[in-house]
């Protein structure tokens, strides 16, 4: 009997704290400047105000709830409108496959959610308790008055931050100046404090103490991404072919009097440090890294000091690494299939969403026909059909409308109640349920069910909707 292996470990690796070390460069400059303008646009945007006329509020970006509607600057979309929701969530999926095709996960070292808020934490980590050996070194002393000071200081700081945060969100679901007073002074609705003490805490537990743990355990978009990128996408990568063997500058400089082959790489760690999930970037692509290029600028700044070309960390494609190796010049593909088919469908469904915006109406009708009886036969041998008609009124004020119906000679509609006829008032922002009798006259009676179409006209002539349902004889 063969033996059996029995292997004994834990099944998760045992988490190791990661201090990313502040750094300088093009890179780093770039992801200062999308963190201020996604989190301005964050905290900034309920506060717009944009004039929709009178009955309609006038911030620019709301979701209101009671009233069923999102509000998107000169954009109302109504629960019947969902449709238009899957479209973004198909333009936003298209886009990230687009950032993909083109640079690997640039979409999380650059703008994910969890980037930006944990990319924030770290700054107002090192603000207050210094850099990576500073606090590497804090650490290992132990808790000392001055430390506790410090660590209480940062988390209060993280609070405040998340609470900003959580209250920022809710301001999006109510007009922004009216809420923030009421959660100021107590009186705001207890489902605004829920929501708010929600995502204080996931984004102060997310941002400041899980951080690189949600990138590499929690999110699914690493294994997808992985599974959709080519050889032809921009990954941070390491040129292992210029760098190896890597060894200190002395060791270097021994290695090329003896006539030996010495890789620009002097092994100084820093593209570890400057990483925000600890990453070794010369070990080859891995699950942990963002690709936010925060290697790329710290080993400039080495390369840079000790006169070394630059680049040895760098944007790059599997093909070009290949292809170095070989003494190839280097070759780029950035259009390609994939890179034209993405923006082909974002174009198509922005371009039918935005005709389905600027084709529609203001007034909606709907139609449904009695079931127990389908027909009723008077004592005159007429033919009468019951039928319930909604009308949706999408304008902010009061609207008549006229309703008619066609499909088959001699019909006779009218809406019952008091006063019968064949007109109503709708009024703003409202849905209006009608009892409607259809009536054929005896001699006009139909052999056998026709399709009836149903008109609602809006008195001033500015927006008709239709509505086809049957006309049943028996």
């Amino acid at each position: 009997m063969e033996d059996e292996t029995v292997i004994t470990g834990p099944l998760y690796e045992a988490k190791k704290k990661v201090y990313p070390q502040a750094t300088h460069g093009a890179f780093r400059t770039i992801k200062w400047a999308l963190m201020a303008v996604c989190l301005g646009v964050y905290y900034l945007m309920p506060f717009l105000r944009w004039d929709r006329g009178p009955n309609l509020p006038d911030q620019a970006v709301l979701i209101d709830m009671p009233g069923r509607r999102f509000y998107f600057f000169f954009i109302e979309i109504w629960p019947q409108e969902v449709y238009y929701f899957t479209g973004l969530l198909i333009v936003a999926a298209m886009t990230l496959f687009l950032l993909n095709a083109i640079a690997g996960r640039v979409w999380c070292g650059y703008l994910c959610w969890q980037t930006v808020w944990t990319d924030l934490f770290f700054a107002v980590e090192r603000w207050i308790e210094g850099d990576r050996r500073t606090r590497m070194m804090k650490d290992k002393k132990g808790l000392t008055f001055s430390r506790v000071r410090e660590i209480v200081a940062k988390h209060a700081l993280w609070l405040l931050i998340a609470l900003l945060t959580g209250g920022a969100f809710v301001l999006y679901f109510a007009d922004a100046p009216t809420l923030l007073k009421q959660l100021a002074t107590g009186s705001a609705p207890s489902v605004a404090y829920i929501w708010v003490g929600i995502l204080t805490f996931t984004t102060y537990v997310f941002a400041g103490h899980m951080r690189e743990q949600t990138c590499v355990y929690m999110c699914p978009w690493p294994r997808i991404q992985a599974a959709m990128t080519d050889e032809w996408a921009l990954n941070v990568s390491y040129e292992s072919t210029r760098g190896e063997p890597r060894m200190s500058l002395k060791k270097a400089e021994h290695a090329h009097e003896r006539g030996e082959k010495a890789g620009d790489c002097i092994d100084c760690g820093q593209c570890v440090a400057v990483c925000p999930t600890g990453v070794d970037i010369r070990h080859g692509s891995q699950l942990g890294c963002i690709q936010c290029g925060l290697c790329i600028d710290a080993c400039n700044n080495v390369m840079k000091e000790i006169g070394r070309p630059g680049n040895l960390v760098a944007y790059d494609t599997d093909i070009n690494i290949a292809r170095r190796a070989e003494k190839l010049p280097p070759i780029y593909r950035p259009i390609r299939p994939r890179t034209l088919i993405y923006p082909v469908m974002i174009l198509a469904v922005v371009g039918l969403m935005a005709f389905k915006l600027g084709t529609r109406s203001d007034l909606f009708v709907n139609v449904l026909h009695d079931r127990n009886p389908l027909a009723v036969t008077m004592s005159d041998g007429a033919v009468r059909n019951g039928y319930t008609v909604r009308v949706l009124n999408k304008q902010p004020n009061d609207r008549k409308v006229s309703l008619s119906v066609e499909g088959a000679p001699r019909l006779q509609m009218s809406i019952i109640n008091d006063k019968g006829g064949a007109s109503a008032t709708v009024g703003p922002d409202q849905t209006l349920e009608l009892r409607v009798a259809v009536t054929a006259p005896a001699d006009s009676v139909p052999d056998q069910p026709v399709d009836v179409v149903f008109t609602v006209k809006d008195d001033s002539g500015a927006a008709t909707a239709t509505h086809k349902d049957h006309f049943f004889p028996r």
